[in-house]
């Protein structure tokens, strides 16, 4: 029987995510200070349940080809799970199309990181499948990410969710990107796709995100990230 989700070795158990969620490494609580305005933005949270409802119809239609598509790349699980921090360093597990080898994680040591800073990227990551690399190209592996919109764990703008290896290395400055919720697209997914590869960058361009934040902004950057994908812009 074909698996949907991937191997319990890569897959993080709820014990996982609360030892991550009370880690010593996470800043107090009262560094924070007032929650950032989009947090709580009634409009905010309407455009992400309607987008998410719509975004998980769309992963219905395309389930079966995707699933078939992987299962004849690369036969395993349809589904990866992994440990990500959103707002305020809260840990969650969130969902994508596998697009990568069963054993991935175990493999990431092998494989040279391209990029500058606290981020991991490799243009040629040998670990990514045929099909998961048309997934990647098109944005269809981050689909499933909208059931995380729809729970309220992510939002459909925000910063990317990092994983636990890098926040654990997270300078004071760097925890600021996490004042808001983690989002399927953001300034620099927006505004530079893949060919931005400093994470310092990345972090500059978080900031700017909640400076200039307003709902009308957030809806200039779902159009931009769209007409990104379509266009392949930038995309690995």
């Amino acid at each position: 029987m074909v698996s949907l989700t991937s191997s319990l070795n890569s897959k993080p158990s709820t014990a996982a995510i609360a030892a991550s969620a009370s880690a010593d490494w996470l800043p107090p609580q009262h560094v924070w200070g007032r929650p950032h305005t989009s947090v709580s933005h009634r409009g905010k949270r309407l455009l992400d349940i309607a987008g998410a409802l719509v975004g998980l119809s769309i992963v219905g239609l395309i389930f079966l080809p995707v699933a078939i598509a992987i299962q004849l790349d690369n036969p395993g699980p349809i589904l990866y799970s992994q440990t990500r921090h959103g707002y305020r360093g809260q840990a969650f597990r969130i969902w994508k199309f596998r697009s990568m080898v069963i054993d991935a994680d175990r493999l990431k040591h092998t494989v040279r990181n391209e990029a500058k800073g606290l981020i991991f990227k490799n243009e040629s990551d040998p670990r990514i499948t045929r099909v998961g690399r048309f997934l990647r190209r098109t944005s269809l592996d981050e689909l499933p990410q909208f059931w995380n919109v729809l729970t309220g764990e992510m939002s459909l703008v925000g910063t990317r969710p990092p994983v636990t290896d890098e926040v654990k290395k997270y300078q004071p400055h760097h925890w600021q990107r996490l004042a808001v919720k983690p989002g399927l697209t953001g300034e620099w997914q927006a505004n530079g796709r893949s060919s931005v590869s400093d994470f310092e960058q990345i972090v500059a361009m978080d900031l700017s995100y909640q400076q200039r934040w307003s709902l009308g902004y957030d809806i200039q950057l779902i159009l931009k990230t769209v007409v990104a994908v379509l266009k392949s812009k930038g995309a690995c």
